[in-house]
């Protein structure tokens, strides 16, 4: 992870409106009734897991609200690496020649920085199936661009997860936690793989059955506070 800095001062002036809407958003009090919060699921496909070493190659990004995966609000935003792409390709198929002519990160990052704000002012929670991925490469492509980042609220549904599967097993199976296991488990249909968009509804789409079966158990309405992880 990219240690964070004073803003740049050369910035481009998307980049800087972005971030100062972005960063003067509010984020929701934990205490917030889960079906009053905005949520944006976001999934990235990358070069490999690490942020110091890899990339970015495309956004995947869908708003959840009020008990719905906002298919009209979804996006897919690949991204130009500044190396190669590499044997990752086999996993996602976007290859250095698709990508040649595709935005940079720092020409995509303001629509992604748009992309967590409400109508009313808010800031929406990332949403993310293993959001260490998402959470590193996010910080690291704004430390890079910007100089600096913010803390984001976070929900993970690969904890929801353990956290349902906890009060059933004693012990986790290998793989149980993967997005389509988890998916399969609540009777949702298994989608293609590594594609960043299709993840990102395919997470959404948990979420909601996670949250319902939580809700259930423990017979009242959910918080923010019971999936949050920071």
């Amino acid at each position: 992870m990219r240690r964070r800095g004073p803003l740049r001062e050369d910035l481009d002036p998307s980049l800087a409106q972005a971030w100062e809407r972005l960063s003067a958003a509010a984020p929701y009090a934990p205490g917030t009734p889960l079906d009053e919060v905005e949520l944006l699921a976001l999934d990235l496909e990358t070069t490999g897991l690490q942020p110091s070493r890899h990339e970015p190659l495309s956004f995947g990004l869908v708003p959840v609200r009020a008990g719905e995966v906002v298919l009209a609000g979804a996006r897919h935003l690949p991204v130009r690496p500044r190396g190669d792409v590499g044997e990752s390709a086999t996993l996602h198929g976007l290859t250095d020649d698709r990508l040649a002519t595709e935005p940079t990160v720092a020409e995509v990052l303001p629509e992604v920085m748009t992309a967590f704000l409400t109508d009313d002012g808010h800031r929406r929670v990332l949403l993310a199936h293993f959001a260490q991925v998402e959470t590193t490469f996010l910080e690291d492509a704004g430390v890079r661009e910007l100089g600096t980042w913010l803390d984001l609220q976070v929900v993970d549904t690969l904890e929801v997860e353990r956290r349902l599967l906890g009060a059933q097993h004693s012990e986790m199976r290998p793989g149980a936690v993967r997005l389509h296991a988890c998916r399969a488990r609540h009777h949702l249909p298994r989608y293609r793989a590594h594609s960043a968009l299709v993840d990102a509804v395919a997470c959404g789409e948990l979420f909601l059955a996670q949250t319902a079966t939580l809700a259930l158990r423990r017979k009242r309405a959910l918080l923010l506070s019971d999936v949050l992880e920071r």
